[in-house]
């Protein structure tokens, strides 16, 4: 017989969610004590409201792939996991979705409007069209460790390596000329913050709109040019929706990268061994990136509606309850790895949700797994003496419950 389980009489009486990271480059230790009650339980939000809270690794992939299952954030009970994400017209959906979208494009939409979306740009995400960009992406890699290199020993790692890299390739990947970055890069970065959001956003598509309607006349290479080609022309995708998925791109391609080459270079270098063990058998490389992934947990939780009644592990999910999957508890998982609290690049993990999965799954994983791969073994090659500066528990960072971020992080060789 199917359970349904009600919001507690005293909601005080559920665990706090979300969890503040004790360290930068993994989840919370209370994580795993999430998982306690259950592959399925229920947490309370600042707000009081209370959501179901998916930690089992078969659940949340099956929630996940499941249509009845909505990412639209108008629905009254849409997990909000922080006040300050309501304040932001540029972020409203992208934070609530924390995977980083926004209103009415990519990860904010349900089926029809997400299938069709990426139907037209998925071809530009295949395997074979990303490995064409493995000469360009190594010339990126290698011209940052040059930088590094010659800024020296105690140069900050984030700001000459770990940041340009994911802006660089991003770019080049859309079309985007690096070389105006100068341009872009404050309403990128204000658009997360509260205060500067909206005129962020209006300044940012403003570019975004100038440059396409520059290719329109005057084509490129890159993704954009060819969805300018495919379907802009044709009429079958307005500009205005085109500069939106930029947008998007643009944010989910640089943040979510930026924070899997720091926080990843990071873990390494502050787990004995693991840094050495990648230098000594390159081999690894692949398999420890996946392990990465899995320890860092870049995407701890995804927000859902449930759109209809859904029986699942036991309980039943009614029509309009809201729902966090819970990548980083479903990582924590034995049937995910055998070392949970553990970073061992020797053992890599077995269907970790470091990607999502189902519907919303990463377009762009096939992308980043190249960047990482090429990055990783750039540095283990060139710079097989890497280590921090400074001691770790004094370098500078903050977690706003989206991501993790190093303000700087020295190092030395």
């Amino acid at each position: 017989m199917t359970a349904t389980v009600e919001p507690a009489a005293d909601n005080a009486d559920l665990p706090h969610y979300p969890l503040q990271r004790e360290c930068p480059h993994k989840a919370s230790a209370k994580t795993a004590a999430l998982r306690e009650a259950g592959p399925i339980s229920k947490v309370r939000l600042y707000d009081g409201k209370v959501s179901w809270f998916v930690s089992g690794p078969a659940e949340v992939r099956a929630l996940l792939a499941d249509p009845r299952m909505s990412s639209l954030s108008t629905f009254p009970n849409y997990p909000v996991i922080d006040e300050s994400l309501l304040h932001m017209r540029a972020t409203r959906e992208m934070a609530r979705e924390v995977e980083g979208g926004f209103p009415e494009v990519l990860f904010g939409v349900d089926p029809p409007e997400h299938t069709r979306q990426r139907k037209m740009l998925l071809p530009s995400f295949t395997v074979r069209r990303i490995a064409g960009l493995r000469p360009e992406i190594q010339r990126i890699v290698d011209q940052r460790v040059d930088a590094l290199l010659e800024a020296g020993p105690g140069a900050d790692f984030i700001s000459i390596f770990a940041k340009p890299i994911p802006m660089m390739v991003i770019c080049l990947f859309l079309g985007v000329p690096y070389e105006e970055h100068d341009i872009f890069q404050g309403p990128m970065r204000n658009l997360l913050v509260p205060e500067h959001a909206d005129e962020a956003l209006e300044e940012f598509t403003a570019y975004l709109d100038q440059l396409i309607r520059a290719k329109e006349t005057t084509p490129g290479t890159g993704l954009l040019d060819d969805m300018i080609a495919k379907y802009v022309h044709s009429g079958d995708l307005p500009r205005d929706e085109l500069v939106a998925m930029a947008l998007a791109i643009l944010m989910a391609g640089t943040a979510t990268t930026t924070g899997a080459i720091s926080l990843g270079t990071l873990a390494l270098l502050d787990t004995p061994g693991q840094y050495k063990t990648l230098h000594a058998e390159p081999s690894l490389i692949p398999g420890a990136i996946e392990e990465i992934l899995r320890y860092v947990n870049l995407v701890e939780q995804l927000s859902r509606v449930a759109t209809e009644d859904v029986e699942i592990a036991g309980h039943t999910i009614k029509a309009g309850d809201g729902i966090l999957l819970s990548c980083a508890a479903a990582n924590l998982d034995p049937a995910i790895t055998s070392h949970p609290e553990e970073l061992d690049v020797t053992r890599p993990p077995t269907g970790a949700l470091a990607f999502s999965h189902g519907l919303h799954h990463c377009m762009g994983q096939n992308l980043a797994k190249l960047e990482l791969d090429i990055v990783f073994r750039t540095l283990i090659e060139r710079i097989p003496s890497l280590r921090p500066a400074i001691p770790v528990v004094e370098i500078p960072w903050e977690f706003d419950f989206i991501v993790s971020r190093l303000h700087s992080f020295p190092v030395t060789w």
